[in-house]
């Protein structure tokens, strides 16, 4: 009696360890699709890439269950996956009116001996990326069935999906890449013709000091100039606002006074690149660069919850609030296209909440804050 007991309280709790566990049928029937569309939806974010269809069409023929699939690009057949991969050429008439259409196509038994006994039926359905028929997706099937012509529809809807979003993320990557080499660009030739002659006053009194500044300039115009990565690092980016005010404080000397006042919990968190560097080169150029006398500039990076909390402030000729508008619009021309070029990118990647709060007024100095997650998913320095 008591082993019966024994092994009916070890199938019962075997029976609730697999209900907890796994959950039902149907959610283990669901996880297993949104698991294999997501293996599918990995490889297609590149486009319709020989590579890429290839890895995505098992995942695809699996989701709608049928024998053989064929990805149809052009005159192309860019992947099989399953039976009759020998008669893959077929695809491509099989394709054809769908490519010349954008109409799903189903082909019935009428085809029999075109290949297959057991592979005599077929639906076509259109892939479309940006309005455009690019492709076609062809199930084949041992007998007809309008179910599948339904399932083919979606999940070519799913791929077409799938392509509009890889050209999205590609889109969003040049238009990044276009700001970051547009804040390049800004780097003043007035600048490097100031830490140059700088450095040049210190060659004859000072040479020690010379070959300092020297490093600092090449140092600093080769993080500017990196070609790798989105995001960096808050200590790598505060590293070259460093090496930029060294050269600063050689040209002006006493009058740049600078305060830096950083968090070491937030010096690994990724950011992006040169997204604070042109706030500090804004605030010299714009606000202390003209103001008679001495110009302080404090820069405080704190941990602030889930994000950074970063403010760049200076004391110098403040702006007047209609022309900041206009600066972070576009409108001002060139000047200020870094305090607009980094509200952009902050809002495109982090949301409307993450953008530039400005304090100022003329004569009354400016403030600069920005908040940036400590963790995003996706985002790391490199």
């Amino acid at each position: 009696m008591a082993a019966v007991v024994a092994a009916t309280s070890l199938v019962l709790w075997r029976a609730l360890r697999r209900e907890r566990g796994l959950g039902s049928d149907r959610d283990r029937a669901t996880y297993s699709t949104l698991h294999t569309a997501s293996q599918a939806a990995f490889h297609l974010r590149a486009g319709l890439t020989p590579d890429g269809a290839r890895k995505a069409s098992k995942p695809l023929r699996v989701l709608l269950g049928t024998p053989a699939l064929a990805i149809v690009v052009g005159d192309a057949v860019l992947a099989w996956d399953g039976r009759g991969s020998s008669h893959r050429s077929s695809a491509l008439s099989d394709a054809a009116a769908t490519l010349r259409t954008g109409r799903t196509v189903p082909l019935g038994p009428h085809r029999e001996g075109h290949f297959e006994e057991t592979l005599r039926y077929c639906v076509s359905a259109p892939l479309v990326q940006d309005e455009l028929v690019v492709g076609a997706i062809v199930a084949y099937a041992w007998v007809e069935s309008a179910g599948l012509v339904r399932a083919v529809e979606e999940v070519a809807s799913f791929v077409s999906t799938q392509l509009d979003l890889g050209e999205l993320d590609r889109s969003r990557a040049r238009a990044m890449e276009a700001e970051v080499r547009a804040l390049r660009a800004q780097i003043s030739p007035h600048f490097v013709y100031n830490a140059l002659s700088a450095i040049a006053s210190f060659v004859r009194t000072d040479p020690e000091r010379a070959r300092e500044l020297i490093l600092e300039f090449a140092d600093y115009t080769r993080y500017s100039f990196r070609r790798q990565g989105d995001f960096t690092t808050m200590a790598d980016e505060l590293r070259s606002i460093d090496r930029y005010l060294s050269l600063e404080r050689a040209r002006f000397g006493d009058r740049l006074v600078v305060s830096v006042t950083v968090a070491p919990e937030v010096l690994a968190v990724a950011i992006p690149f040169l997204c604070l560097q042109p706030l500090v080169e804004n605030a010299v150029q714009h606000g202390l660069a003209g103001k008679p006398g001495p110009g302080t500039l404090t820069i405080v990076a704190q941990d602030v919850g889930p994000d950074c909390l970063i403010s760049i402030e200076d004391d110098g000729l403040g702006m007047d609030p209609t022309e900041l508008r206009r600066t972070l619009t576009g409108e001002a021309g060139t000047e200020g296209i870094g305090l607009a070029n980094v509200d952009e990118r902050m809002r495109r990647l982090y949301g409307d909440a993450y953008g530039l709060v400005v304090e100022t007024a003329p004569e009354a100095g400016t403030k600069v804050s920005l908040r940036i997650p400590k963790y995003r998913a996706g985002v790391h320095a490199t």
